[in-house]
Formats: C-alpha cells, structure tokens, sequence
C-alpha cells in the first residue's frame, strides 16, 4: 500500500504539467481523466471476475506490472507529451491502480489472524497515509532536482522492486463455506 500511495502522488506532481505541455488546458484535463477512470473501472469488474475464479495471484501481480509498464511510459513520454499517449497511460495507470486499490485491503484481512485483523488494517491504513506523504514530498523533490525524467524512472524502480518481492506471494486459502467462517471465528475467540 504504501509504495502504491508512494507512486500516484509522486506522478501526480509531474502529470498535470505534461498534460499542459502537450496542449490541455488545466482546467479541461477532466477530458483526460474521467473516461479513464470510467473505462477503467469497466475493466476491473472483469478482473475481479478473474480473482473469484482463482487467478487472485495473476491479477495481483499483472496490476503491479502493469502500473510500472506505465511509470515507463510516462518517463518515455516526459520526452515529448502527446495526449493520445497520455490518456493510454492514465487509463492503463487507473486500470492498475483500482484493482490494487480493491484488492489490498482484502488480502490484509484473509492474511491475518482472525484475533489480529484490526491491528493488520491498522498498520495497512497508516502505510497507505505514510504513502501518500512520502510520493508528494520525495515526488516533489525529484521533479525539482532531477526532472521528471528521473521522477519516473525512480517510480517505475519503485514499483518494479515491488513486484520482485510480490513475485513469490500465494494468495491465501478462501473460505467456502459458512462453517469454515464460523469455525475461523470461533477459534480466534
């Protein structure tokens, strides 16, 4: 959650100025954004289609992939912005993002103990925060000293670090039935 929070607002500190610099207007980026986000969402009811089938791993780890594949683009982009290929961009970057933003707090959940999941969405809502944080000052501070060349390629190294590390990850058994629910709970009390 944390590298996740880290990388939206870091990119969102270069984004909107790519946008002007490829002919947008600040206040018509709406144009760019809400189909995206729209289009985007359309797209992850079918992944999480995917996740109920049992891909949950496959889809976790296409959504990071995908997500630096984007941080790649936007560094290849940064070069000349054209707003066909960042409206591709910010669509595939929602696409990512929503389903890593659905899929995380689940998996914090079925993860932990039964007795320790308050504590575990605790710790996930503060690294969310400290996400958020850390994307906008270092994000800002690489724009300024490095441009956004380097802004994405430290994005794009963030993310791909992530999925090394989510690489070996196997989703947590699902609960079927009632019982196995009721069983788990009762156990933990």
């Amino acid at each position: 959650m944390f590298v996740l929070h880290a990388v939206q607002l870091a990119m969102w500190v270069a984004v909107p100025a790519l946008m002007v610099e490829a002919g947008l207007a600040k206040e018509r980026h709406w144009v760019i954004y809400l189909p995206a986000v729209i289009a985007s969402v359309v797209v992850m009811g079918g992944m999480f289609s995917l996740e109920r089938r049992g891909y949950l791993r496959a889809v976790f780890l296409s959504a990071i992939g995908l997500v630096l594949l984007v941080q790649v683009g936007l560094l290849a982009t940064s070069f000349r912005p054209g707003l066909a290929a960042l409206a591709v961009l910010l669509f595939l970057f929602f696409c990512g993002f929503n389903i890593l933003e659905a899929t995380q707090p689940s998996l914090a959940s079925r993860m932990a103990p039964p007795e320790s999941r308050g504590a575990a969405l605790g710790v996930y809502n503060t690294l969310q925060s400290l996400g958020f944080f850390a994307g906008g000052a270092v994000g800002g501070w690489l724009a300024k000293n490095v441009g956004v060349t380097g802004l994405f390629g430290a994005c794009a190294a963030l993310m791909l670090v992530w999925l090394v590390v989510a690489w070996p990850m196997r989703a947590p058994r699902a609960r079927h039935t009632a019982e196995e629910v009721l069983a788990d709970e009762a156990q933990a009390t």
